[in-house]
């Protein structure tokens, strides 16, 4: 029998993103730059099939000409003739929804793969319009992925490099020693591993391996002096463009539309430098980009889009493809104004030493955006962007927090809050949204945005005293690579803890007296909830974890558990249905005490392991408190068995599209359903879907023989 994780629910909540009003009240010309952005994001979202697994692009394609030929209504006629039950066809919408929301067939948070829970896939298949339109593409495209559909090998079920799950950012052949040594190569070349895929082979005895650049153009171009043959150490390495080649030119070719409608300057060249970007396969000219649109200040229409994230990297160094196009939220924005106006005063409160901290706070963007298009794998709650370390350092960033996708992402039922006591279940469901909105705020603007490295300087000229630091090329994703992302993600929230508990900050927001107070406990109680929550995304067999957030939430329970005297306590039980349950609960008289002091003495270590580049230190520190073991004071793998039995899917959201109609443009919104869902994705490239998909199928089959 399979492990329910393995399955989506059939009651999975699904939600509408509602934008309709924030996308009415844009003029005409922002309208059409938005629209000319979406175009650009979701063609570029595609890519993330091919980034996630072997046959994510091919199931893909076989489920868009399923429903293309039969909206889901009409396709339950054909589910009924192949024998599939009323339950059975809807496992079958929510695994297309999922595959379509995660933009692959692994989870985007959390990693694992997910399977239809139906027999019947093949039946329903045969029977469809479109098999009975073209048999022979048909049973063509399910002989490409009717066994992986389904696969749940121990390598396959989850992300990961080498014995530990599949990438498809590597050939199938690759470790993490074969990861490692094309870093040390990239960094040796000061090429960025954002953009690039690693395949990897053997001529004549000698290592040889293949750096595939993200480009629209597929030839020698310039400014690229990497490219070609290099001979490394005792293998050679090819650095080639080109990969994604179709989908990044229809990137380009939309960025170079939304350029005739930018409210400015800057939009202009951000948009030039991301079409040099794109075209050529330049992270620099992507950075570059960058820069103009940190400078893009409160413009009307948000965006961002580019190899950004590197969750999901086994090695921590390259970006999954995403890009968002949002409106702004005027009023939600005002706060987040206001606490960017007091981060002078806030970040001195910070536990670490004065020169750990920037020298000049550049004070960024930080605004509430409501989501008209987010293409990537998933949708999170707020963003601290560019990942670039320099700019960061010297030149700003900008923050965003998601309002509609909070209105619905974090709305909790009271018969589904697992692991609090029924005391505590009124005051999270009441203050869970609020509490929330200022962690969010913390992370990202005062978490992300904070915090000092050390860098040599390119005259090798030091201005510090320290034992470590950043030299050359390195980053501090190529340093700390598979524990970066986690780590400086419990780094953030340790901010978002900490400062939360600081009086000005909870006004900012408006909480005072009694309704502040709640605000901090239900905070706190969220994450040592979230943390113990966190063990559905560690993987006992391989032991790996398989979710940033929820390592370092894990890791943050960890740590308020070991201050003791009370503060936290986490105890095993027996559920009111007679199976293994457990409870958390968090005494709030100890919080601004023992709680603060804990926080305070992690969080400094965590900041000085990062400034300088002390990567033994931060991984001893990091990889201690993220061990999940039965020894001590709790069983951390019984209580992950008890949490797997009750854990709840993660929402899936349904976007809008829009179109061009009559020179004007056009919003279509779909109902909140896994109907929905899909009918947004067959509608969402009305004008050459079946030369997409042709594509998507040729770039996936030039791959094949690289999983084997």
């Amino acid at each position: 029998m399979v492990d329910s994780q393995y399955y989506l629910p059939n009651d999975i909540g699904i939600s509408a993103l509602d934008c309709r009003e924030a996308f009415r009240l844009l003029s005409p010309k922002e309208q059409m730059y938005a629209h000319y952005l979406s175009r650009a994001s979701w063609y570029g979202g595609l890519i993330v099939l091919i980034q996630t697994s072997p046959e994510s692009a091919n199931i893909y394609v076989l489920l868009q000409k399923m429903f293309r030929a039969q909206a889901p209504p009409q396709l339950e006629a054909a589910a009924t003739a192949a024998g599939l039950s009323a339950e059975e066809y809807q496992a079958f919408l929510v695994y297309a929804a999922g595959l379509y929301a995660n933009m692959g067939n692994y989870k985007s948070f959390g990693d694992t793969k997910f399977i239809p829970n139906l027999p019947k896939f093949k039946a329903l298949v045969w029977e469809s319009l479109a098999f009975k339109q073209s048999p022979g593409d048909m049973e063509a495209l399910w002989g490409c992925c009717c066994e992986s559909l389904y696969s749940l090998e121990d390598k396959q079920k989850q992300l990961g490099l080498g014995e530990k799950g599949i990438s498809a950012y590597f050939s199938g052949n690759c470790c993490l020693e074969d990861a490692e040594f094309a870093q040390k190569f990239l960094d040796s070349k000061n090429l960025s591993a954002y953009n690039t895929r690693l395949f990897k082979t053997e001529v004549d005895g000698k290592r040889c391996y293949e750096v595939r650049l993200a480009s629209a153009k597929k030839g020698e171009y310039p400014d690229e002096v990497c490219f070609g043959k290099h001979e490394f150490e005792d293998a050679v390495f090819f650095v080639k463009r080109g990969d994604y080649a179709f989908l990044m030119e229809k990137v380009c070719q939309n960025l170079e539309k939304a350029k005739d409608y930018a409210a400015n300057d800057n939009q202009k060249r951000m948009l030039e430098e991301y079409i040099h970007s794109f075209a050529c396969g330049s992270v620099e000219a992507h950075k570059e980009g960058s820069r103009y649109w940190i400078k893009d200040k409160g413009p009307i229409v948000e965006s961002y889009i580019g190899f950004i994230e590197s969750y999901r990297d086994p090695f921590g160094s390259r970006g999954e493809f995403e890009g968002f196009v949002a409106v702004v939220n005027k009023a939600m924005s005002a706060r987040f104004a206001q606490l960017v106006n007091s981060a002078e005063v806030l970040l001195p409160e910070l536990p670490w030493p004065p020169a750990f901290e920037k020298d000049r706070f550049l004070k960024p963007d930080f605004t509430s955006l409501d989501v008209l298009t987010f293409a990537g794998s998933g949708i999170p709650a707020g963003i601290n962007i560019p990942n670039y370390d320099d700019i960061r350092q010297t030149e700003g960033f900008k923050n965003v927090s998601l309002g509609n996708v909070l209105a619905v992402a974090y709305a909790t039922q009271k018969d589904k809050l697992t692991f609090l006591e029924e005391s505590d279940k009124d005051l999270y469901i009441k203050w869970k949204g609020p509490s929330f909105e200022v962690q969010v705020g913390l992370h990202e603007l005062l978490g992300h945005g904070s915090g000092k490295l050390f860098v040599q300087s390119q005259n090798g000229h030091f201005e510090f005293q320290i034992s470590s630091w950043y030299k050359g090329s390195e980053t501090w994703d190529s340093k700390f690579s598979t524990i970066a992302s986690s780590y400086e993600e419990c780094r953030a929230e340790c901010v978002g803890l900490y400062l939360c508990l600081n009086k000005q900050v909870l006004s900012i927001f408006g909480h005072e007296g009694e309704d502040a107070e709640e605000v901090v406990y239900v905070n706190w109680l969220t994450m040592v909830r979230a943390g113990l929550l966190g063990l559905e995304f560690y993987t006992s067999e391989s032991k790996s974890w398989r979710q940033a957030h929820m390592q370092a939430r894990f890791v943050i329970l960890r740590v308020l558990l070991e201050a003791g005297e009370g503060l936290v306590g986490l105890k095993e039980c027996t559920g009111a249905d007679g199976r293994p349950d457990a409870v958390i609960t968090l005494d709030r008289s100890k919080i601004h005490t023992v709680g603060k002091s804990a926080i305070q003495r992690f969080l400094c270590r965590l900041q000085v392991h990062k400034s300088t580049a002390d990567v033994e230190g931060g991984r001893a520190l990091y990889e201690g408190y993220s061990a999940v073991t039965a020894d001590g004071t709790h069983n951390f793998l019984r209580l992950r068995e008890t949490v797997l039995l009750r854990k709840e899917a993660r929402k899936m959201f349904v976007q809008a599209n829009t179109y061009i109609k009559d020179d004007a443009v056009e919003l279509v919104e779909y109902e909140g359903s896994a109907a929905g869902l899909i009918q947004s994705f067959v509608e969402r490239f009305p004008d050459d879907a079946e030369k997409v998909e042709a594509q998507l199928l040729e770039m996936t089959c030039m791959d094949s023989s690289c999983w084997c």
